[in-house]
């Protein structure tokens, strides 16, 4: 059986991230499934340099907000982050086949001897995005036993990356490394496809590889919150975002649940950041409203047919704006004086459309894989 090594953003992160947890997660399930005895995939415990002195449990250096009122909110709520902290640790311990060794520049090369690897996929998320980790080796496959072994790309993102003229020679000799690339966004495709031979494709993030019966077997927890509520999932301070959630949420009277850093709620709304993986696909699932500027958490409102609004969020508008756009779902995004409470989904025809692209990106990703 052949093992395929996952390298993505996941174990080692300035927080602890849902999307990045289950992405990888997702994208195992899809390799294990089309490959049934043929390959597993193997989660590679990888640290880049860039990644190597944060510390979840000490994150005030990784904030986005400078402020000192978002200091003391991440402050208030470090209790919570720590409990976050261990159920995401045992989400990796416990829900993926893993890497013996953890894996960083000094010690990646000798991965294949030590673990048995034949190939690697790099992806999802954005491991492309050169704004947060630059070109990075492990993401652009540029170690020795991964630009002279067998690696592909499935979902890599390139963000809202801001290239500058040197960047694309180096761009250019990076995407060399790989026998096939499938992006998550259609943006970068025409400018890789005219650098390269290899077969290149726009792909579903691993997270709608999957039928939402997958996360209710084997992830989602029963009902946490009894009350009727609305789920606020917010991954930066957005006031206006919070204002629209209050109004919301009063004007049906829906109780606020509230995953964030923003402690200050504590008095008004049910906090929870300490919410470990099955905890928020739960909170998801048996929402009345999501209200978020997370990928996604707008990805698993669809997913579990919530209605729902996505606001604006730095690095994040491409890929919101392209799969909004690809569901007929754009009316979603920044509603900032809309009630789209009051506006149904048609999910019937999301999904329809959903299941019609999944079929071609596992085809793509079987594709890859075989080519090892």
């Amino acid at each position: 059986m052949l093992r395929f090594g996952t390298v993505s953003y996941n174990i080692y992160a300035n927080f602890t991230n849902y999307g990045s947890a289950l992405q990888t997660w997702a994208l195992h399930q899809a390799i294990n499934s089309i490959g049934k005895d043929k390959w597993q995939a193997v989660l590679v415990d990888y640290c880049p340099a860039i990644l190597k002195d944060k510390d979840p449990l000490n994150p005030f250096g990784n904030l986005w907000d400078k402020d000192e009122e978002s200091r003391q909110m991440c402050e208030l709520s470090l209790p919570a982050i720590q409990v976050n902290y261990k159920k995401f640790q045992e989400f990796y311990r416990n829900r993926f086949t893993r890497t013996e060794r953890k894996y960083t520049a000094k010690n990646f090369n000798n991965i294949v001897a030590n673990e048995s690897i034949d190939g690697f996929v790099c992806g999802s998320d954005t491991i492309f995005c050169i704004d947060e980790f630059g070109f990075d080796d492990g993401y652009y496959a540029n170690y020795s036993c991964m630009k002279y072994g067998y690696t592909v790309a499935y979902a890599a993102s390139f963000g809202d990356s801001h290239f500058k003229e040197n960047d694309y020679n180096t761009l250019d000799q990076r995407i060399k490394n790989f026998k096939a690339i499938g992006l998550r966004e259609q943006t970068m495709i025409p400018y890789i496809s005219k650098q390269t031979d290899i077969p290149v494709q726009r792909v579903l993030d691993p997270t709608l590889l999957l039928p939402v019966k997958v996360y209710d077997d084997k992830l989602t927890v029963p009902r946490i919150v009894k009350e009727k509520y609305l789920l606020y999932y917010s991954r930066r301070y957005n006031p206006e975002m919070e204002k629209y959630v209050e109004k919301l949420a009063h004007k049906h009277h829906w109780k606020i649940v509230e995953i964030s850093l923003r402690a200050v709620n504590a008095r008004k709304h049910q906090m929870f950041y300490e919410a470990g993986v099955e905890e928020f696909l739960s909170l998801v699932k048996y929402a009345e409203f999501v209200v978020t500027n997370s990928y996604h958490g707008m990805i698993f409102s669809i997913q579990y047919k919530r209605p729902f609004a996505i606001f604006s969020r730095e690095q994040c508008d491409t890929k919101n704006r392209e799969l909004l756009q690809l569901l007929d779902l754009s009316n979603r995004l920044n509603p900032y004086t809309r009630d789209v409470a009051e506006v149904p989904v048609d999910y019937e025809k999301v999904h329809s459309i959903i299941e019609s692209e999944r079929e071609v990106s596992l085809g793509f990703l079987k594709k890859e894989l075989e080519g090892c």
